[in-house]
């Protein structure tokens, strides 16, 4: 099972998404500074994840999303738009 994410930086307020097989130790993580991407952004929190079976959909699908960053759609996925 692989999940992909959308973690918030809650001093910063920033969002990271990305895919991993174990969310829980991939969030550790984060949270640890182990991360070069995130780690000037920490402390993170878990807001969001879908389950895929396969590495390459959940692949596909963490692409799609940052497609959508700071757009509608991902304001949609967040709860954060009404239409």
């Amino acid at each position: 099972m692989y999940n992909v994410y959308i973690l918030q930086s809650i001093q910063y307020g920033r969002y990271y998404i990305g895919h991993t097989n174990n969310l829980v130790d991939r969030l550790h993580r984060h949270n640890k500074g182990y991360v070069k991407s995130t780690k000037k952004f920490v402390p993170w929190k878990l807001i969001y994840f879908e389950n895929y079976n396969t590495k390459s959909e959940a692949c596909m699908r963490e692409i799609e999303i940052k497609s959508y960053k700071g757009g509608i759609k991902f304001k949609k996925i967040l709860g954060l738009w009404n239409d």
